[in-house]
């Protein structure tokens, strides 16, 4: 395993890294989430993959991304794969499309318990750090309920040479999703997961009948379901061309840094 991980990461994901070539040891198994490519690479404007649809799902039914171009934002539920694209509409995906960034698991929940009335965003998330079987390490959720409000957002397909995606964030376009019902999906990396992972909450969405989604700026939810999994082992697949990131040198720019991505992830 390569050294550039935090050791902060390793310590609750116990990583590791293999190339295409060697998938095939890979299996799907509970509390193992499979990622192809790094959050650092896609910042850097690397938006085309060498991990078809079709080779994700067969390492998770549950996750979310992204697709080749950096063309919509990706909802992995009940191991299908679907497209939010930049007007909130939502297609199913055949698997030999391409995917440069995605992050899957089997999903398998410790936990499952009642919402039953509505959260607000905050309370929701609040939700979930109080029933997560682990404190502070890493987390698949799940909620099926009323969605009330969902303020989301998608990205249109980019053209080569491609631009970093700070640079495309400018076009990002953002909607309100219907009141209606649906699921939220998604994940929580603990702190040391940057330029791996977004630290935090990384959260997507899709409507019940399969007919809007995207990624999630900001939800109230309620009453549903919410299932939680505990994850403990992050496997990598790495495009050719990309490597892990070296955590920051220098403490302010890394702080810069996050609180950029946390703009972009979540503004």
């Amino acid at each position: 395993m390569a050294t550039a991980i935090d050791p902060r990461l390793i310590a609750a994901l116990h990583p590791r890294t293999v190339r295409h070539g060697a998938l095939g040891d890979e299996r799907a198994a509970p509390h193992i989430v499979f990622q192809t490519s790094t959050l650092a690479a896609l910042l850097d404007g690397a938006y085309d993959g060498d991990l078809t649809i079709g080779e994700l799902r067969a390492h998770g039914d549950l996750g979310l991304g992204t697709f080749q171009a950096l063309d919509g934002e990706m909802v992995v539920l009940d191991g299908e794969v679907w497209r939010a694209r930049v007007d909130g509409s939502i297609a199913p995906v055949p698997d030999d499309e391409r995917t440069p960034f995605a992050v899957v698991t089997p999903f398998a929940p410790e936990v499952t318990i009642a919402v039953d009335r509505e959260l607000s965003h905050e309370q929701l998330l609040a939700f979930v750090e109080q029933h997560a079987p682990a404190a502070d390490g890493a987390l698949a959720l799940r909620f099926d309920g009323r969605l009330a409000a969902v303020h989301a957002r998608s990205v249109a397909p980019q053209q080569r040479p491609y631009r970093p995606l700070m640079e495309v964030a400018a076009e990002l376009r953002d909607f309100m999703l219907p009141a209606t019902d649906g699921s939220l999906v998604g994940f929580r990396f603990p702190q040391g997961a940057e330029g791996v992972e977004l630290p935090g909450f990384h959260l997507h969405a899709i409507t019940a009948d399969r007919s809007r989604g995207g990624h999630v700026l900001s939800a109230s939810a309620g009453p549903g379901v919410l299932r939680i999994a505990t994850l403990t082992t992050l496997h990598m697949e790495l495009p050719p061309g990309i490597e892990l990131p070296a955590p920051p040198a220098d403490p302010a720019a890394a702080r810069a840094q996050a609180a950029a991505l946390d703009r972009l992830e979540r503004d």
